[in-house]
């Protein structure tokens, strides 16, 4: 149990930090409810499944990716592309309505690959996946158990607390008129474009 309770606490440490992510969630969530936040979220979520399922059983090869050259450089710069495209791509698009109930079916797959892309393209995801595996998986020599319920707390805890955001940021909507849905979509806008010129930069300098 000591390896999902250690899980539980890294999956909080992950909570406090403010990132796109949390900006993504919260601004789905405010203009189009919890099913659209949570789309956000599941992108999140297989993301980083994929990444544990991808560090415990080709850690070798996935740690000899990320020691290429110029992977950081690649990952970096494709990764604060799509986050300052999608920041202006916010900024520009429709306020919806929230007064009227709309179908947005058709844009959940959408929502979906924002999230995906967003956890997917930031180098600080792969380095922390890799990062948990060495310093902690290994040198405990967790078994196939340990190792499951360690990254099951982390996933489990990231996945309780993004929903939290998500029905809080619903919540709220009940409570903003138009003009405050127009500052939530522009304080996105901005913070996505802020995030991924800072993230260029850092690979950059």
């Amino acid at each position: 149990m000591d390896a999902l309770f250690t899980g539980i606490k890294y999956g909080l440490f992950l909570t406090i930090l403010v990132g796109p992510l949390v900006f993504a969630l919260v601004q789905a969530a405010v203009e189009r409810g919890f099913r659209a936040g949570a789309m956000i979220g599941l992108g999140i979520w297989i993301s980083d499944l994929l990444f544990i399922l991808g560090v415990y059983y080709g850690f070798n090869h996935l740690k000899a990716i990320t020691e290429w050259t110029y992977f950081e450089l690649t990952v970096g710069i494709a990764g604060g592309i799509i986050l300052i495209t999608t920041g202006i791509i916010t900024l520009a698009g429709k306020t919806p309505d929230i007064n009227e109930q709309k179908k947005i079916t058709g844009t959940y797959l959408a929502l979906w690959v924002k999230g995906f892309l967003i956890n997917t393209l930031n180098p600080f995801t792969v380095f922390f996946w890799v990062l948990v595996m060495t310093t902690v998986v290994a040198d405990n020599n967790y078994s196939e158990l340990e190792s499951s319920l360690y990254f099951g707390g982390i996933l489990g805890t990231i996945i309780v607390t993004d929903s939290l955001k998500v029905l809080m940021a619903k919540k709220l909507r009940h409570y903003l008129e138009v003009h405050h849905l127009i500052w939530v979509r522009r304080i996105t806008g901005i913070a996505l474009i802020i995030f991924g010129i800072v993230l260029i930069g850092r690979v950059l300098i």
